[in-house]
């Protein structure tokens, strides 16, 4: 067996609700080609951090995976705070949108958008 040490695991899941919703905001918002899904975190928010969450081209500094037939980018120096990460879309009564469950994070807060590390 050879030793590929430029395989790089997926770091993140998507889940089938996600990936519906992504592809159809795809689709709705007109994402042109070239673009992928960018993953990431920015300083912020309640709890310290905030998930980034949308389409963009590819930067020096990112790796990009094949998830679920979605390409996803991620810059390589965020990679510590998203491994295991799943990002899921839910649609119940009181709570719509993206939710991300990430096992990464120390204290998370209530809007589910914000972790510390």
């Amino acid at each position: 067996m050879a030793n590929n040490k430029n395989v790089i695991q997926n770091p993140l899941t998507l889940t089938d609700g996600a990936v519906e919703q992504l592809g159809r905001l795809s689709t709705e918002k007109g994402v042109p080609e070239g673009h992928s899904l960018r993953v990431g975190v920015k300083g912020g928010g309640c709890a310290g951090f905030s998930y980034i969450l949308g389409f963009d081209e590819k930067k020096e500094n990112d790796d990009v995976f094949e998830i679920n037939g979605i390409s996803v980018i991620m810059d390589k120096a965020h990679a510590i705070y998203l491994v295991g990460i799943e990002i899921d879309f839910v649609q119940g009564l009181n709570n719509r949108g993206f939710t991300f469950n990430n096992p990464n994070a120390k204290e998370s807060c209530g809007c589910g958008t914000s972790f510390s590390a």
